[in-house]
């Protein structure tokens, strides 16, 4: 089994590629590998894309790597699981308004914005430690329950039009979207390999999903 994290020049990567390498270990998962060679992102049997920075701006990198056209091939044609993190996730979306309206992947139903808490006290971007409160089941969740603490740095948000593609959000006055799914793709708000327990139970169930 091969997982291969896309670097498209979008963040560092470092820490999670080290987080992913100690679970495939831990459970066996095979190799985990940072790449941006399409032929690797065509062979691998699981996908990761992380992001850091604006909407418009992961958005325009990663159409213009060589991953991209390998990377929707082997999601959209050929089905294979697929892990958006942080702007990764948010890149999923219909449509991002971060700036400047930018297209997304449209792999869900929902579109990329500004967080707005409701008490002003609240201050963006939401940084640091929340709880999850998970809102639809998914194999991702095995071992997790509600009340669980993700670590979260962000000042957008995908607001749903499709509940059901929501599985998971947080409190911070209103609220936000912490988990998306569609499919074989799922995504990530928070940073899994910065969120302790959680984030690696969610990293190996990844690794063990078989959709």
């Amino acid at each position: 089994m091969l997982t291969a994290i896309i670097d498209y020049d979008s963040g560092n990567l470092h820490s999670a590629e080290k987080a992913f390498q100690k679970m495939a270990t831990e459970t066996d998962a095979g190799r985990v590998v940072v790449t941006s060679d399409p032929d690797v992102v065509a062979k691998a049997d699981h996908l990761v894309l992380p992001g850091d920075g604006a909407f418009p701006a992961c958005a325009k990198a990663l159409r213009a790597s060589g991953c991209f056209d390998a990377m929707l091939d082997a999601v959209e044609n050929r089905g294979r699981p697929f892990l958006g993190i942080c702007v990764g996730m948010q890149l999923m979306a219909r449509e991002g308004l971060e700036y400047t309206p930018t297209p997304g992947l449209n792999w869900v139903d929902g579109v990329v914005e500004q967080i707005t808490p409701a008490d002003p006290t609240f201050k963006v971007p939401h940084m640091g430690w929340n709880d999850l409160v998970i809102d639809n089941p998914h194999p991702v969740f095995d071992g997790i329950e509600t009340g669980e603490h993700a670590y979260f740095v962000h000042s957008y948000q995908m607001r749903m039009d499709d509940p059901a593609q929501r599985l998971a959000h947080v409190d911070y006055a209103g609220d936000v979207t912490a988990i998306v799914a569609n499919g074989t793709r799922i995504g990530l708000q928070f940073h899994p390999e910065k969120s302790a327990h959680a984030g690696l139970r969610m990293i190996a169930n990844f690794l063990a999903w078989r959709p």
